[in-house]
């Protein structure tokens, strides 16, 4: 019989809903019966794309044996940690202090207060490897809540300590330049110079870091920085962690050389990706790396959207029961299909009759097309005919195969991040198809997601209650709505945005300490009210409420906002400094508010020639924390501080481009405009690599 799960808003709960584990949400319904039982809690955080979590429940919570030794001694719960991130924070940081590390499925004792003793991640069914066996945990955890429950409260009560500490926010000085060079500085002495990234396997892709790289090297023409970013852009384009056959990114390689993925598909990091990318262009005006953007964004557009416009959350690692199956090509199966350009191809992509994983082959591109084409003795435009063949007919062959698992929920932060992404993606490529499908997602996630001010972390099911939005859902979706205005001049969206920020302060600002809670303060009481500033898988909630700020402050002429923003990055200083990777997005922030944003306002008919010259020539370079107010019907002067009183210039549409509040005199050709943002700042515009 299916267990309490079957009714779950979350496709991850749903796949334990025929475990014979006698599962819980989390609720009240749960902790009321841990505490009526005085049983201990145990709680177990996945995600539905988690390979590892797939495989503890096929080896531990499908047997009967194992369920029945769960359901005696324990109240079981399960819990998504994309649809409760405060949980999954909370609970992450208590087994990170036990064990030193961290991770998914997590696996918590807690007593029935919810305060975590004992905890670890995936566990084995026998013992393996140094790690008990599953079944001996429970006897031996049930057996110390039974007869040493003195010290389970010792360690209970040490654990909240480390919350109380945790939850205080430092005193600090304003960031500076000697802060961003001192992140600078720590970032480029862990750069892996031979496979690009940073550090070893496993790697994942640093995109928050590699953000604030190209706003270094924009701003002080720094070639280094510059470097960085675009070897690992295309250590990772030309790699297994990118989907060569069907476009986006997988999550992390297990290696250190950018080849075998893990296979899963994470919105988040495509929406992170895919910005990243449409800036690299922009620096490089690489025709390879729009091409990887393109590819990913018609991978969105084909596997990841819904009916309604949004933006769905994952592909599982696994198909048919093997990681990876989807994804990899035997050498008979590709030479069948690529035919007579199997050859070429082999050559491009890396294929072997050995392959690279398990057998099989992980496509990957070993040099660029241009060295590829020259081994071949073949010109570029052979191989590029050759290649769109060949992924043709490879995308063919896969349709039919077994799909991995879709997690079809609508997360607001991750959409918000997806939809500033592929705003700013058709803002600089121009494609009108990705324009219209941004501002459809931006419309559907306005009126599925926002409510009174309000927003909901996912978009609810029929029948189920609707879980309150984090930080992160808040700040993403504002941003995403801000985005969604500089590609469509359209100030609605403005105005949503600010409504946004101001459920921001109300909710989630700690005016005491100048800091950010990542919960709203009338959320559900837990342990603790869980902050966080330091980087993920996403960028903190703090940064991307920082960031928001700073661009809103911009536009709207606030400077109260900009000492808001100056006293949060303040309490940071010192950490973002010594710890970069763990502040990527906040190290952009304060790049934004030390520098000054790039503000410019254009005005003058949105449809007219001249005033689309001007836009078109903003999208083509890359101008470091550009923030863009646009006149349009929808649109006046008075909607917008950035755009008042910037008249027409001899009756010619016009740019203003404007830091610190104080603007250049107006401009009003591209050739111009350009000349002005290159002696701003040095711009660092390259030729493409080979």
């Amino acid at each position: 019989m299916p267990n309490r799960l079957a009714a779950s808003s979350s496709p991850y709960l749903r796949q334990h809903a025929e475990n014979p584990v006698d599962w819980y949400e989390w609720g009240e319904e749960a902790l009321a019966r841990a505490r009526d039982d005085d049983r201990p809690i145990l709680l177990s955080i996945g995600y539905a794309a988690c390979h590892w979590c797939h495989v503890m429940a096929h080896e531990s919570f499908e047997d009967a044996t194992t369920a029945a030794l769960m359901n005696a001694r324990f109240v079981n719960i399960k819990v998504d940690r994309e649809e409760r991130p405060d949980l999954d924070a909370i609970y992450m940081q208590a087994v990170q202090a036990m064990t030193g590390h961290g991770g998914w499925p997590m696996t918590m004792f807690l007593t029935p207060d919810g305060e975590p003793f004992h905890g670890g991640t995936y566990f084995p069914p026998q013992d393996r490897h140094g790690m008990p066996s599953f079944t001996r945990l429970l006897h031996s955890v049930s057996d110390a809540w039974r007869t040493k429950r003195t010290g389970v409260e010792q360690t209970a009560a040490a654990l909240r300590e480390i919350y109380a500490n945790s939850a205080a926010v430092p005193a600090g000085t304003d960031v500076s330049v000697e802060t961003l060079d001192r992140a600078y500085r720590a970032i480029a002495r862990a750069f892996d110079v031979r496979h690009a990234g940073f550090g070893g396997a496993p790697k994942f892709p640093p995109t928050m870091v590699l953000d604030f790289l190209l706003r270094f090297a924009a701003r002080t023409g720094t070639a280094r920085a510059r470097e960085m970013v675009v070897q690992t852009w295309q250590a990772m384009a030309r790699g297994g962690i990118y989907d060569q056959v069907g476009g986006g990114w997988h999550r992390y390689t297990v290696d250190g050389e950018w080849l075998v993925p893990h296979f899963e598909k994470m919105l988040y990091d495509n929406a992170l990706l895919i910005r990243l990318g449409a800036h690299v262009w922009q620096v490089t005006q690489d025709a390879e790396v729009r091409a990887t953007v393109e590819m990913a964004l018609d991978w969105l557009a084909r596997e990841m959207t819904s009916a309604d416009g949004g933006w769905w959350s994952s592909l599982d690692a696994d198909s048919d029961g093997d990681e990876g199956k989807f994804y990899v090509w035997s050498w008979p199966e590709f030479n069948a299909l690529c035919g007579d350009d199997a050859e070429m191809l082999a050559t491009y992509w890396g294929v072997s009759r050995g392959g690279n994983f398990d057998g099989t082959n992980i496509l990957h591109v070993p040099a660029s097309p241009t060295q590829a084409a020259a081994k071949l003795g073949t010109s570029d435009e052979g191989l590029h005919g050759a290649i769109a063949r060949g992924r043709a007919a490879l995308m063919a062959a896969r349709a039919t195969r077994v799909r991995p698992g879709l997690d079809d929920k609508i997360v607001a932060g991750w959409n918000g991040m997806m939809l500033r992404g592929m705003c700013e993606a058709a803002r600089v490529f121009g494609r009108s198809h990705d324009r219209a499908v941004a501002v459809r997602g931006a419309e559907y996630l306005w009126g599925a997601l926002v409510r009174d001010g309000r927003v909901w972390r996912v978009v609810p099911r029929a029948g189920a209650n609707p879980i309150g939005g984090v930080l992160e859902d808040y700040a993403a979706l504002a941003l995403g709505f801000v985005a969604t205005y500089e590609l469509t001049a359209d100030a609605r969206w403005l105005t949503r945005a600010r409504e946004l920020a101001t459920s921001i302060d109300v909710h989630f600002r700690d005016a005491e300490r100048g800091a950010y809670w990542d919960t709203a303060h009338d959320a559900e009481t837990l342990i603790t009210r869980p902050r966080d500033a330091t980087d993920n898988a996403v960028p903190s909630g703090t940064s991307l409420a920082v960031e928001l700020q700073l661009i809103l402050a911009e536009l709207d002429g606030d400077s109260d906002a900009l000492e808001r923003a100056a006293r949060v990055l303040a309490s940071h200083a010192e950490p973002i400094a010594r710890y970069p990777s763990a502040f990527g997005h906040m190290l952009g922030a304060a790049d934004m508010a030390v520098h000054g944003a790039v503000a410019v306002a254009i005005v003058g008919e949105f449809a007219d020639d001249r005033s689309a010259a001007l836009r078109d020539l903003l999208a083509r370079r890359y101008v470091p924390s550009l923030v863009v107010a646009q006149e349009a019907p929808v649109t006046s002067r008075a909607d917008v501080a950035l755009l008042a009183d910037r008249p027409l210039v001899n009756g010619a549409p016009a740019a203003y481009v404007c830091r610190h509040f104080s603007c250049e005199r107006p401009v009003t050709t591209p050739e111009t405009l350009g000349d002005l943002l290159a002696s701003t700042f040095p711009l660092v515009t390259v030729a493409p690599s080979p």
